[in-house]
């Protein structure tokens, strides 16, 4: 198999002493896409903020490695980040008007991060952006090049941070929630806009989600967290039809479906990071929970073939409670 470009292992990342990350494990191939699913709060966003250097004040790597490329990264200083960020690994935000500067023109913004990471000149920089907003499909892409972000309407405004992402020409790009502030319609053309150009550069994704329904369209392999921690991973295909985690399983159940009068709902609340409870932290809400929960449950491979962190799923005949 293809070494991926990037390797976490056993990554551990805490903020002013408490526990966020525990023991992510996660690759990211070329041309592949990487599905992050799980709740608010779970830790998806900051892993994704692991990979861009970008961890918030008091944060820090306790544990574990993270290689993008032939880099060990992390031990990295700030320094060391700028010139990797951008040039090797590059962010498309969830919210693409603040991730934009409302004080200059989109074209200018675009053609910036080529200059910056690729050597361009001005002019040849300016081309090459009005050229990436012909490509992302944005209209007129010369007069839209001089415009403000406030001119443009949110699906154009996605296509100008997708194309500012893409234009350094990344190894890598996290996608965090890009399809959230859009409308169904939007959302299609953006993911399958994504896909197309993964597919032209070669690029791996980590998609960053709450929906299912994203994940299942476009990811090459899927991992699901639940506080901190990557509880399910493997082919989306197993993971979404066969799911072995209960925590997956209820997260599924929970998705609205036709014709259904009521919504399910996971019982009970995500448990606060520093407040998690001894061994498996899904058990206190779990239906199969027993005695062996309380301990720290192995990653286990399913006969469909994804990673399950679970004490049900690593014995076939679950004991009374």
């Amino acid at each position: 198999m293809q070494e991926p470009i990037v390797e976490v292992r056993d990554l551990n990342v805490s903020v002013r002493g408490t526990q966020i990350l525990r023991g992510v494990n996660l690759s990211l191939h070329a041309g592949k896409t990487l599905g992050v699913v799980g709740e608010s709060g779970c830790g998806k966003t900051m892993t994704g903020l692991t990979l861009m250097g970008m961890l918030p004040a008091g944060a820090s790597i306790d544990g574990g490695s993270l290689r993008i490329g032939a880099n060990d990264v992390t031990r990295f200083s700030e320094a060391q980040w700028r010139g990797l960020r951008g040039a090797t690994v590059s962010m498309i935000m969830q919210d693409p008007f603040t991730s934009l500067n409302p004080m200059m023109r989109v074209g200018d913004q675009i053609a910036e991060v080529m200059r910056l990471h690729r050597g361009l000149g001005k002019a040849s920089a300016w081309s090459e952006a009005v050229e990436w907003l012909r490509k992302v499909g944005v209209p007129s892409p010369e007069q839209s090049a001089r415009k403000f972000p406030h001119q443009m309407s949110g699906g154009q405004r996605q296509r100008v941070v997708i194309a500012a992402a893409f234009a350094t020409q990344p190894q890598v790009i996290v996608a965090d929630e890009p399809t959230t502030a859009l409308d169904v319609t939007l959302q299609a053309q953006t993911l399958r806009l994504l896909r197309e150009l993964q597919a032209e550069h070669g690029t791996a994704v980590m998609l960053i989600t709450h929906d299912i329904g994203v994940v299942a369209a476009v990811a090459d392999e899927v991992a699901v967290f639940y506080a901190g921690q990557v509880i399910e991973n493997g082919n989306p295909s197993a993971v979404l039809h066969h799911p072995q985690h209960p925590y997956t399983q209820a997260l599924l159940a929970a998705v609205p479906q036709p014709g259904l009068t009521r919504l399910t709902t996971i019982p009970g609340s995500p448990p606060f990071f520093g407040q998690l409870p001894a061994g498996c932290s899904f058990a206190p809400r779990c239906p199969h929970a027993f005695e062996a929960c309380q301990q720290e449950p192995p990653m286990v491979e399913c006969h469909g073939g994804q990673r399950v962190a679970c004490w049900k799923a690593a014995q076939p005949v679950t004991p009374s409670v």
